[in-house]
Protein backbone atom coordinates (compact mmCIF):
# COMPACT_ATOMS: atom_id res chain seq x y z
CA UNK A 1 0.00 0.00 0.00
CA UNK A 2 1.29 3.26 -1.03
CA UNK A 3 1.70 6.12 0.89
CA UNK A 4 -0.94 9.21 0.73
CA UNK A 5 1.08 12.26 0.59
CA UNK A 6 0.15 15.82 1.66
CA UNK A 7 0.59 19.03 0.10
CA UNK A 8 1.18 22.32 2.51
CA UNK A 9 0.69 25.70 0.53
CA UNK A 10 2.25 28.63 2.04
CA UNK A 11 2.22 32.33 1.54
CA UNK A 12 6.16 33.82 2.05
CA UNK A 13 4.90 34.99 5.77
CA UNK A 14 3.63 31.12 6.65
CA UNK A 15 7.21 29.43 4.98
CA UNK A 16 9.42 32.16 7.04
CA UNK A 17 7.05 31.08 10.26
CA UNK A 18 7.51 27.69 9.33
CA UNK A 19 11.50 28.00 8.91
CA UNK A 20 11.76 29.86 11.88
CA UNK A 21 9.74 27.68 14.07
CA UNK A 22 12.06 24.54 12.57
CA UNK A 23 15.34 26.38 13.26
CA UNK A 24 14.44 26.67 16.71
CA UNK A 25 13.38 23.57 17.01
CA UNK A 26 16.89 22.25 15.80
CA UNK A 27 18.81 24.77 17.81
CA UNK A 28 16.69 22.90 21.00
CA UNK A 29 17.28 19.31 20.06
CA UNK A 30 20.74 20.10 19.65
CA UNK A 31 20.95 21.69 22.82
CA UNK A 32 19.41 18.66 24.55
CA UNK A 33 22.54 16.51 22.34
CA UNK A 34 19.89 14.27 20.23
CA UNK A 35 20.16 14.29 16.48
CA UNK A 36 18.41 16.58 13.77
CA UNK A 37 18.39 14.84 10.93
CA UNK A 38 14.52 14.45 10.27
CA UNK A 39 14.58 18.33 11.21
CA UNK A 40 17.45 19.37 8.54
CA UNK A 41 15.56 17.65 5.60
CA UNK A 42 12.47 19.11 6.44
CA UNK A 43 14.01 23.06 6.51
CA UNK A 44 15.68 22.03 3.05
CA UNK A 45 12.31 21.06 1.87
CA UNK A 46 10.52 24.33 3.30
CA UNK A 47 13.13 27.02 2.08
CA UNK A 48 13.45 25.32 -1.30
CA UNK A 49 9.93 25.16 -1.59
CA UNK A 50 8.15 27.79 -4.19
CA UNK A 51 5.91 30.37 -2.42
CA UNK A 52 1.80 30.47 -3.08
CA UNK A 53 1.79 34.33 -4.48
Amino acid sequence: MRKKRYYLYLDYEENRLVTKSLIRLKNSLLRQGKYTDCIDELILKVVNAPIKR
